[in-house]
């Protein structure tokens, strides 16, 4: 993971902090975002190819994960439609599952998040890029 650029989106100071850590150790770079709308403006205001991919709580204040993804993916970026977006979220049902890949997310986790799990999945994500 060394180099890639992260859009860590979560409004929680804590579960912010520790994400921001894993990564960091991993070598990645994050970028932070405490809510949908500031994740989508942070990056609209980049130029394509800038982050590798985007980790994204569902429940969040101002903008929710679900339509930032949306936001994202109607972007006309040149990435927005093969950015990937990684859903993070307490809520693990299958219709919260389903409503993540609805709005344009590759994957969704459930937290508490499994190191090696996201990591392993960070990795497989960006080789396909």
């Amino acid at each position: 993971m060394k180099g890639l650029q992260i859009l860590l989106v979560e409004d929680n100071e804590l579960n912010m902090e520790i994400t921001e850590y894993i990564m960091t150790e991993q070598g990645a770079v994050v970028t932070e975002a405490w809510n949908g709308k500031e994740a989508v403006d942070i990056y609209e205001s980049c130029e394509s190819g800038t982050f590798d991919v985007i980790l994204m709580d569902i429940m969040m204040p101002v903008m929710n994960g679900l339509e930032a993804a949306r936001c994202i993916r109607a972007s006309e970026k040149e990435d927005a439609q093969s950015i990937p977006i990684v859903a993070i979220s307490a809520n693990a049902f299958n219709d919260d599952i389903a409503q993540s890949l609805a709005a344009g997310m590759n994957m969704h986790l459930s937290k508490p998040i499994r190191i090696e799990e996201l990591v392993a999945l960070i990795a497989r994500l960006c080789q396909r890029k």
